[in-house]
């Protein structure tokens, strides 16, 4: 999947989650997840901190870093670490764990999920005594539009 899932099925999924579980769907985590669904790439927080300011008052940084942490939190967007962007989850937060392709060239980003690398990984740490709470996996390289 490239880029982001639409703004619209985005905020759709966000409400209904917040309303199931009790959360609070404040105004930031919606403008938040707004500006990352409608971006075709990776949105870094200052960047968002612009986009949302172009049409409502500029957020504080603060503001929209928490509303990053409880999206990123219940999955409903990734970090691009390579990248310190974001982008939507595209595989409905049912995976465990992430891996993306990211295009050195064009900066597009597209999730995959190898449903087998987790039991990978816990099968390599087993035994080390360390207890991990998540992970990322990047693979960077040259996507086939920017091949031709």
């Amino acid at each position: 999947m490239t880029g982001n899932k639409n703004s619209e099925q985005c905020l759709e999924e966000l409400e209904r989650y917040c309303l199931h579980n009790g959360l609070r769907l404040t105004d930031p985590r919606k403008s938040t997840l707004q500006v990352i669904a409608g971006s075709e790439k990776p949105v870094g927080a200052y960047d968002i901190i612009e986009e949302i300011g172009k049409t409502t008052e500029k957020p504080k940084p603060t503001t929209v870093y928490r509303a990053i942490d409880f999206l990123q939190e219940h999955g409903f967007i990734h970090k691009i670490e390579s990248l310190n962007a974001f982008v939507t989850c595209h595989a409905g937060h049912t995976h465990e764990g992430s891996q993306f392709m990211v295009c050195d060239d064009c900066g597009t980003v597209n999730e995959i999920h190898l449903c087998h690398l987790p039991q990978a990984l816990k099968d390599q740490i087993q035994g080390t005594g360390f207890d991990f709470n998540h992970w990322n996996a990047e693979i960077h390289g040259t996507c086939i539009s920017c091949q031709r």
